[in-house]
């Protein structure tokens, strides 16, 4: 009797423990399952990544180009300088855009930043998709002294009527510069834009740029294209002088030839006037 409970309750124990586990050729299956979704769903959601790392680049333009109207608001319509004491040309250069504009939003000006503190692509100073490439392969020291994945169209401070009142006699306590009442098609006219991060992409992704992202002021060939959109075409993201943002693949023109550092005069999305 004994033995045949034993039998009895030993086979339904088996049978239990086999019904509640799961066979190797089971487990595989599973995993194999899970690896596939995985591989369907990871591109989707670096695209999601990918999207909300732009969509936030753009929002990071706009707040610019609202600081800048609230300046220009402020000081006679003038906009700030190009460059800041990252390029330390002379005295304008204390009135550059990266230290003039962020106190307008409760931040600090760039120069504030000590070395090894400048503020990084988790701030609104920097585009969110940047990335650096390896240090060695930079002329400069972007971590200790910091670096611009946004860049502000250096065309502006070309035109002769920038230093407006132009050769004024008087002098001004702060340098002037363009007034953006005078910029005549300011839709279209660049403002500031993805600049490029990675020295082996510059002029055109085919030569060395060792100072890539060294200055907060470039031209054309500093523009980036990290944003993708329209399929697998990359992009970057443009705040024009109206202050409304725009996605474009690049901003280089067919007729203009590859030794080409300033754009031709007149050209409308460079210059304030034609």
């Amino acid at each position: 009797m004994l033995s045949d409970d034993y039998e009895k309750f030993g086979w339904q124990a088996g049978r239990m423990s086999r019904v509640g586990g799961f066979t190797l050729i089971e487990l595989l299956v599973v995993m194999g399952i899970i690896s596939l979704l995985v591989a369907i769903l990871m591109p989707a959601l670096n695209r999601a990544r990918a999207a909300g790392k732009q969509t936030l680049c753009q929002m990071r333009l706009k707040q610019w180009g609202l600081a800048f109207a609230a300046y220009a608001n402020e000081n006679k319509d003038c906009y700030p300088h190009i460059d800041g004491l990252d390029r330390g040309n002379g005295a304008a250069d204390e009135f550059g855009w990266v230290d003039m504009l962020p106190p307008l939003m409760d931040l600090k000006p760039w120069r504030e930043y000590g070395r090894w503190e400048k503020p990084g692509v988790d701030t609104i100073f920097q585009c969110p998709a940047a990335k650096l490439a390896p240090e060695n392969l930079y002329d400069y020291y972007p971590l200790r002294d910091g670096f611009f994945s946004y860049a502000m169209n250096s065309c502006l401070e070309l035109d002769e009527n920038c230093w407006s009142p132009h050769n004024d006699p008087t002098g001004n306590t702060m340098p002037s510069f363009l007034k953006s009442t005078l910029i005549q098609q300011p839709a279209r006219v660049i403002l500031l834009f993805d600049q490029l991060l990675d020295p082996r992409r510059g002029y055109g992704g085919d030569k060395m740029n060792s100072s890539a992202g060294k200055y907060c002021g470039s031209y054309p060939k500093a523009f980036s294209a990290r944003h993708a959109k329209r399929g697998d075409a990359l992009g970057g993201s443009i705040l024009f002088c109206d202050s409304h943002v725009e996605w474009t693949e690049t901003v280089w023109k067919e007729d203009w030839p590859e030794d080409l550092e300033v754009p031709p005069r007149g050209d409308i999305n460079w210059y304030p006037y034609r």
